[in-house]
């Protein structure tokens, strides 16, 4: 069981940033495949990016390109989901998920992810 503890949401106005974090306390999170995703009110789920284990290859969906940048620092058991220049569109509860061990992601299938963390609230308004 991979316990997954997103931070670092709140309230940015438009244009500003914010850098999310996805922590998990076992040992094994470098064996783990990492996604991020969001849902807005009244929406689905909408993949943004995820990042591999190993090399970390990282992937983007449409949502995530060019304003959204995912990394990870596996010394801290934590992927970090940059954002930037954010929208009033962009408001929704983050959530992140591992894998089960493959190292395997996929920026917009939330079906390959085994573990999900509670999400997060981000809101982007003046």
């Amino acid at each position: 069981q991979v316990r997954l503890v997103e931070s670092g949401g709140g309230l940015v106005q438009p244009g500003g940033s914010l850098r999310l974090s996805c922590t998990a306390s076992e040992s094994t999170f470098h064996y783990h495949g990492i996604g991020w995703f969001r849902q807005a009110p009244g929406l689905g789920r909408e993949g943004i990016a995820c990042i591999s284990s190993g090399n970390g290859g990282a992937y983007y969906a449409n949502s995530g390109q060019g304003r959204f940048t995912i990394s990870r620092d596996d010394a801290k058991n934590t992927v970090y989901l940059q954002l930037d220049d954010l929208r009033p569109e962009d408001t929704a509860v983050y959530y992140c998920a591992a894998d089960d061990l493959y190292g395997y992601c996929s920026p917009t299938d939330g079906n390959v992810y085994d573990y999900w963390g509670q999400g997060i609230q981000v809101t982007v308004s003046s």
